[in-house]
């Protein structure tokens, strides 16, 4: 990957690209893009950047003040490994055309305001974020919904609900129901794609620590990020979803990152694990409580205490509450805990280093705008270090487990999304200090996930509806 625009002039000789690939963020968290000849490559666009209409982006621009800029960042040029003729990828930056200023809504200048925040603040240089993103591989994908009928149709080589299939011939290895976590091949059916994913991140600059099939049938998969900073790691997940659904669409398969594509088997979530550091040295190391320090339990308390505003922004969809329910696999109890997986924060003990030493958020889901997803959590944890949140006491004990007397003084994550959004409309200062969040962000953000996604979904009649109210 490139460093600078030297570094970038070099990169487009040496690999004779011919396009020049420009990305950036939409407001709810896909990537964008457009491309021009390379011939247009020059120094003024890192000054001047190129323009494009800022109101066909979801949650951006009125018709009225359409024009913006996109400026590349050369720190994240690469070749691009799909497109043909060859290209060259550059991440954006947004910016307003009349204040040259970096554009309020854009997801990657959030990231960067939290970043300058924190270091800012005195309480840390550097934030660390390591996301364990998770996702399905099917074979199909049909749904369609309108005013009179509605329906979704999932396949897979993998399910077990193929298992009764003629196939011509069906060879059976199909993992079961919530029992696909680490088989071997034939069993895991995805493993050759899967490295394959794994060695066009790291052609494309990205460090990978391992791939593995996870629990449920079907093909659900997951590949882990080696952590790093925060609008690093955010530009990095973006090239990974890239990369991922590419190679899939590549072996005639369809990859989504939707939280909860399967009714009674796991979904997918995305823990992310994220430290704070200041000059060389980690903070989270200490003395405590699972060999954390006192900024770390802040840190936590801080999480704690806004996590149900947090999760309108970590797992911003209706889809994703399908996953967060009680009871079920994912964390809905906000406590801490040391290696107990079914506390929403978790402290990690694989290693006893200081450098290892870290926070596990385990709601999240990979669903999310990952740029406004990292900054959020990582304000959350800021808040509780400035101000001394204290976590409380850890639930060492397995939650699943806990009697309704014991459970019910662990609060939850919202139920849904609207909860979510009513969370997050009433608890939203720890998020504007600094001007790293903006009340335009946030009340857009309120008002297009209420219009776009809420409102729809609670207008239309569900299929398993009929199932239950038909005879009625």
């Amino acid at each position: 990957m490139a460093k600078t625009t030297r570094d970038v002039f070099a990169l487009v000789k040496e690999s004779d690209a011919k396009i020049l690939d420009l990305r950036f963020m939409d407001f709810p968290g896909l990537w964008q893009h457009f491309s021009v000849p390379v011939s247009l490559l020059g120094e003024d666009i890192f000054e001047n950047g190129i323009g494009f209409d800022g109101s066909s982006i979801r949650g951006w621009q009125v018709i009225n003040e359409s024009d913006m800029i996109i400026v590349p960042d050369p720190s994240t040029a690469v070749i691009d490994p799909f497109m043909n003729p060859k290209a060259l990828i550059m991440i954006c930056d947004v910016v307003d055309p009349i204040t040259k200023e970096k554009y309020s809504r854009c997801p990657r200048n959030i990231a960067q305001k939290a970043e300058a925040y924190v270091q800012a603040s005195g309480v840390a240089d550097m934030a660390y974020f390591g996301p364990e993103a998770e996702f399905f591989i099917f074979d199909d994908v049909r749904f369609q919904t309108n005013e009179h009928s509605g329906f979704y149709y999932l396949d897979s080589v993998e399910g077990r609900w193929n298992s009764g299939k003629d196939e011509g011939p069906n060879l059976g290895y199909k993992p079961r129901y919530k029992e696909g976590y680490f088989p071997l091949p034939p069993f895991d059916k995805f493993h050759d794609m899967r490295s394959e994913m794994v060695m066009t991140m790291i052609d494309c600059g990205l460090e990978v620590e391992a791939h593995h099939h996870e629990v449920a049938t079907g093909g659900q998969a997951e590949i882990d990020l080696k952590y790093g900073p925060l609008v690093e790691m955010a530009d990095h997940l973006q090239m990974y979803k890239y990369i991922i659904k590419n190679v899939a669409f590549k072996h005639g398969k369809t990859v989504t990152f939707m939280p909860k594509p399967l009714y009674n088997d796991n979904g997918s979530g995305m823990h992310v694990h994220q430290s704070l550091w200041k000059n060389g040295e980690p903070l989270f190391a200490g003395s405590g409580y699972a060999g954390l320090s006192e900024t770390a339990l802040y840190y936590i308390g801080g999480l704690l205490k806004h996590a149900q505003a947090l999760i309108a922004l970590t797992n911003p969809t209706t889809n994703s509450f399908k996953r967060l329910v009680p009871g079920y696999e994912a964390p809905v109890n906000l406590a801490y805990s040391m290696r107990n997986r079914s506390a929403s924060c978790r402290i990690p003990m694989y290693s006893n280093s200081p450098k290892a030493k870290r926070i596990e958020f385990r709601c999240p889901d990979p669903s999310c705008n990952p740029y406004l997803a990292f900054s959020a959590m990582l304000m959350a944890g800021v808040d509780g270090i400035k101000n001394k949140i204290h976590p409380g006491e850890p639930l060492d004990k397995d939650i699943y487990d806990l009697s309704p007397e014991e459970l019910a003084g662990v609060p939850s994550t919202p139920a849904s999304l609207d909860e979510a959004l009513t969370a997050l409309e009433n608890d939203n200062d720890f998020l504007l200090q600094g001007d790293v969040f903006t009340e335009d962000v946030i009340e857009t953000w309120i008002a297009y996930k209420r219009e776009n996604e809420v409102d729809p979904i609670r207008l239309r009649p569900h299929p398993h509806e009929f199932e239950l109210y038909y005879d009625i």
